[in-house]
């Protein structure tokens, strides 16, 4: 059966239902590699960043918890948050970006370096989305179209139609769609479990983000380097 099945499939089909075939191997392989590697991503990623995290607040000032994130924080999530804060009273000037007071200039920044990192995070959620929506309608385009082919060739033999002739074919073409169910499957599973995973990162990051905007709004100098509360 399985021998039968490929010959019909591949060997007997034509260069469309190939292409289908080829193309429903292409999302497999390439919503797989996401997953794989998303799901050692965020499964290293969350010790991380509570790792990462929790150093940055061990730190004296600034200078010292900067130096701290950026020894632990290996994914890089935190550090652009915290250079991005430290980064704005050397954006002064006349201009839009220098109006309203410190609190709503960090939070703009904040936010924008807040949506980079996320931006790196929701990698490859889109490519599972688009195999998990559209892989079960190229199986069945598959499946469709593999039934057209097999009317056809009987037709064109001339003989007289028996149900035995339509069986076979028909049933061998149906493997397409359970082919674009088989690679739909994973992805869609894959692009909820991994989402919710992303989903408490980024409640992390924005907790670590609105922390961030407080201390730096609301303290004094003594946070920026060692030295300057007793200089006072």
């Amino acid at each position: 059966m399985g021998g039968s099945v490929w010959e019909t499939v591949w060997q007997q089909g034509d260069a469309v239902s190939r292409g289908i075939a080829l193309l429903l191997l292409a999302m497999s392989v390439s919503s797989w590699v996401v997953i794989l590697w998303k799901s050692w991503v965020l499964r290293r990623g969350v010790n991380n960043l509570q790792a990462a995290t929790a150093a940055f607040w061990q730190g004296e000032h600034l200078d010292d918890g900067q130096q701290r994130l950026r020894q632990a924080d290996r994914r890089r999530w935190l550090l652009p948050l915290l250079l991005a804060a430290r980064e704005l009273p050397a954006s002064g000037g006349a201009t839009l970006a220098a109006a309203g007071d410190r609190a709503q200039q960090l939070t703009r920044v904040l936010r924008d370096a807040l949506h980079r990192v996320l931006h790196r995070l929701q990698f490859g959620q889109v490519l599972l989305a688009t195999v998990g929506a559209t892989a079960p309608f190229v199986g069945l385009l598959g499946t469709v179209w593999g039934i057209f082919h097999a009317l056809t060739g009987i037709g064109a033999d001339g003989q007289a139609f028996r149900i035995e002739q339509v069986s076979g074919p028909v049933g061998e073409a149906l493997i397409m769609t359970a082919a674009g169910l088989a690679v739909a499957i994973p992805a869609v599973l894959a692009y909820n479990v991994l989402g919710r995973q992303i989903g408490r990162i980024e409640a992390e990051l924005e907790g670590f983000a609105r922390d961030l905007r407080e201390l730096l709004s609301h303290s004094d100098t003594s946070v920026d380097r060692p030295g300057k509360a007793e200089s006072r």
